[in-house]
């Protein structure tokens, strides 16, 4: 299969291909795309080098397959330019997330709402991402009436530049403000602020778990609060969900469901001290799922902690996973248009 990775220096990009070469991805060709500054440099995948092209070289390529992880901004512009061409893009920008004519997808989830004809395919927010691997089962066998999130999210979610300031503040630099991610200092900090604030008080990054989730859950009724949190963590993104369902549960029955579920690890030993920690899921695939409650104010509310790696399963993995997801179902084909 002939493969670009748009965005391929950059924070997802990079790991993408990490992915990729870790899951062995079928590849016949490899087609590194970046910014027109980078075009022409080198790119190391899988002990070769390889030439970086420019977004025109690689629409011109035809690629069955491209992996896009370059802001909205780019997506919006190229990604149709691509699939005139035939070539299968899994997006991982806020482009087409709520575009009612795109499938928004987490394969565990809802992998079967892909087409033959959809050629662009949105991939979710990492914090939605994790959310929804862990909560499907739950809302299949009892129906989820009502999420009240809060997200604890890593710097990595933010970009380079974040990193680099949180960096920067652990060793005790002043980083001037127009190098700085965010408005205040990141380390030994937490900052009750992702993304930009909307007219209703909430955050875009807020707003974006509680519309993504019902798009990808398929129920529009579920009622979502968040609040959207960064920590100085360096990779990692946590949550505390607090889940009402229609249906009563018996914690034996939800412990059991979650730890058969694609995806999923349960880390639920209070007794032992075990339960999910971004330290532990760095660098790792799975959706972590602990410190698993009763809520003793409501007979039918559940609490839980997930985490999971956001540059991984929150972003790269799962853009690779559908690719995967389609490649299994003999959703992509390898003959383009003329």
């Amino acid at each position: 299969m002939k493969v670009a990775c748009v965005g391929a220096t950059g924070l997802v990009g990079t790991v993408m291909c990490e992915v990729l070469q870790e899951r062995n991805f079928p590849i016949t060709e490899f087609i590194p795309v970046a910014s027109e500054k980078s075009a022409g440099g080198k790119f190391a995948f899988k002990g070769k080098e390889y030439i970086i092209h420019t977004l025109a070289e690689a629409v011109a390529a035809k690629p069955d397959l491209a992996l896009f992880s370059a802001g909205a901004s780019v997506s919006t512009e190229w990604a149709p330019k691509f699939a005139e061409v035939g070539t299968i893009v899994v997006d991982n920008s806020s482009a087409w997330r709520m575009d009612p004519s795109k499938k928004l997808v987490v394969p565990e989830v809802n992998g079967d709402a892909i087409t033959p004809e959809d050629r662009i395919i949105a991939n979710p927010n990492c914090s939605t991402i994790q959310m929804v691997v862990a909560l499907a089962p739950l809302h299949k066998a009892y129906g989820i009436k009502r999420l009240v999130i809060s997200t604890y999210q890593s710097v990595t979610g933010t970009g380079v530049k974040a990193v680099k300031q949180y960096d920067r503040e652990h060793h005790g630099e002043t980083v001037p403000n127009e190098e700085k991610a965010y408005k205040y200092q990141i380390h030994e900090n937490v900052i009750p602020h992702c993304d930009i604030f909307l007219d209703n008080g909430y955050t875009k990054e807020e707003m974006k778990m509680v519309n993504e989730t019902r798009k990808i859950m398929g129920d529009p009724n579920i009622k979502i609060t968040a609040t959207a949190v960064r920590v100085p963590v360096k990779g990692g993104h946590s949550e505390s969900v607090n889940i009402e369902f229609e249906k009563d549960f018996a914690m034996e029955d939800v412990k059991k469901l979650l730890s058969e579920s694609d995806g999923i690890e349960l880390v639920d030993d209070a007794a032992s001290f075990k339960y999910p920690m971004p330290l532990f899921a760095k660098g790792k695939n799975e959706v972590f799922v602990g410190r698993l409650r009763r809520d003793e104010s409501h007979d039918k509310a559940l609490n839980m902690w997930i985490v999971a790696d956001n540059l991984r399963k929150g972003a790269a993995t799962n853009a690779i996973q559908i690719a995967e997801y389609m490649m299994k179902h003999e959703l992509i084909s390898t003959e383009v248009v003329a």
